[in-house]
């Protein structure tokens, strides 16, 4: 319960880094996505029970925030998310690695569902200048800050979903 409380001013917090000033360290025209990192790091954390409703929050912030319609923020975090908790149940036991690989995918994803948005919105951005100036520069800068990232957010899921040890008499 408190862990669905602290997303509000985590993810706000992050959203007010990555506005002011991540959004300045821009490589061509791609800049890093906090918001999304911290969503996956917390989806692939063991102990955590409520990605969804940090996926809710983060993604109303966004779309509360950005120009874009505000599903495009809620379903391409909701993709994300789902494919990190299915690499956390199914697949990998590494979480960093596991990090990294749903950090690239995941951006991928994003970025190409915010790109049929925009072309569906009568933007003039083709593929080619999309991938090469925008998705690819933010998917190198998310891959950078998802290191700082996940050591955040999960240092955070370990102090509100402590271990338990079992001591047998």
């Amino acid at each position: 319960m408190l862990a669905d409380w602290l997303a509000f001013p985590l993810l706000g917090g992050m959203l007010m880094i990555q506005s002011a000033i991540i959004s300045r360290l821009t490589l061509l025209n791609g800049i890093g996505d906090l918001v999304l990192l911290s969503l996956i790091a917390w989806a692939l954390h063991e102990r955590v029970r409520s990605a969804l409703a940090w996926l809710l929050v983060g993604g109303l912030l966004v779309g509360w925030v950005s120009g874009l319609p505000l599903l495009v923020p809620l379903v391409g975090y909701g993709m994300v998310v789902a494919l990190a908790r299915v690499i956390r149940r199914q697949v990998w036991q590494i979480p960093l690695l596991a990090m990294l690989f749903v950090t690239f995918w995941g951006t991928l994803i994003y970025h190409a569902l915010t790109i049929v948005t925009l072309q569906f919105n009568g933007t003039s951005l083709t593929w080619a200048e999309a991938l090469t100036h925008v998705t690819l520069p933010s998917l190198f800068l998310n891959l950078i800050f998802a290191f700082p990232v996940y050591a955040l957010v999960n240092d955070l899921a370990n102090w509100l979903y402590p271990e338990t040890v079992v001591r047998y008499a």
